[in-house]
């Protein structure tokens, strides 16, 4: 038995997804400006700051917390219900396993915009907390899983990116032949450059522990920096800043075309 979504609740959800895009291009842009030299926040936090410094900027952020919510509840649901088109049992397991993930991630963003809202500080990405790890009994070796973790989880992403996997879950058969090829290759670019920086960002984690640098580990800002670092780095950002920026694009086009059931 499937549970479909109440239509006002499908809307705001697709406009959820959409919000998400608006903030892929935010980080997008920001990651341009440091690879250009700036020393602004690469990550969401920066982008919801930059969202909260503008006239109406506040409102904004409101109506991206309700937008992120509602993501929330559907992927909750898809988590407990979801995916019953799936005839494999394993493969709909693994799509609602990761749908609760999914979950998290918003529920995340709506925190973190509600936090920018109201004017308190976004936070300094995971240098807080991983230092507070290190300093548990086995917290080095944890950090280290977690950076593995987060290794191994951008290389996924990457890797079923780029093998379109993401194009399961869309009803693209509704979409002009030259809308689902957009979509398609936005997709696989963006979800590739994605992954890159996650794993960079794994890397980093990982290098925190090991070398005792908590400071390494302040999430995605820290792992777009420390490519622009590297030689030919800035060139490299370059590329994942429209790579992000592409994935942006493609959360547009996931918003109009996902499944939402």
């Amino acid at each position: 038995m499937t549970h479909p979504e109440p239509a006002p609740l499908r809307r705001v959800t697709r406009a959820g997804l959409a919000a998400n895009g608006v903030l892929h291009l935010l980080v997008a842009y920001l990651a341009l400006r440091v690879a250009l030299g700036d020393t602004a926040r690469a990550d969401q936090a920066g982008a919801l700051q930059a969202v909260a410094a503008e006239p109406l900027g506040r409102p904004v952020l409101w109506l991206l917390v309700a937008g992120f919510a509602a993501v929330v509840v559907w992927r909750v649901r898809e988590a407990v219900w979801g995916f019953r088109y799936v005839d494999d049992e394993k493969k709909r397991a693994t799509k609602r396993l990761f749908s609760g993930a999914q979950a998290s991630v918003y529920l995340a963003l709506g925190l973190l915009a509600g936090r920018v809202a109201i004017g308190s500080p976004a936070g300094n990405g995971g240098e807080g907390l991983t230092a507070a790890v290190l300093r548990w009994p086995g917290g080095r070796p944890l950090v280290v899983a977690v950076g593995g973790g987060i290794l191994v989880l951008g290389a996924a992403m990457a890797i079923q990116g780029y093998r379109k996997r993401f194009t399961e879950d869309m009803d693209l058969d509704r979409a002009a032949p030259s809308t689902r090829t957009v979509a398609v290759r936005v997709g696989q670019v963006g979800a590739v450059a994605k992954g890159l920086a996650f794993m960079t960002m794994g890397v980093l984690v990982s290098s925190a522990a090991l070398n005792h640098r908590p400071e390494q580990a302040e999430g995605l800002d820290a792992a777009l920096k420390a490519i622009a670092g590297q030689p030919y780095g800035r060139i490299a950002l370059l590329a994942v800043a429209v790579g992000v920026a592409c994935f942006g694009v493609f959360l547009f086009f996931d918003s109009r075309y996902h499944r939402v059931v």
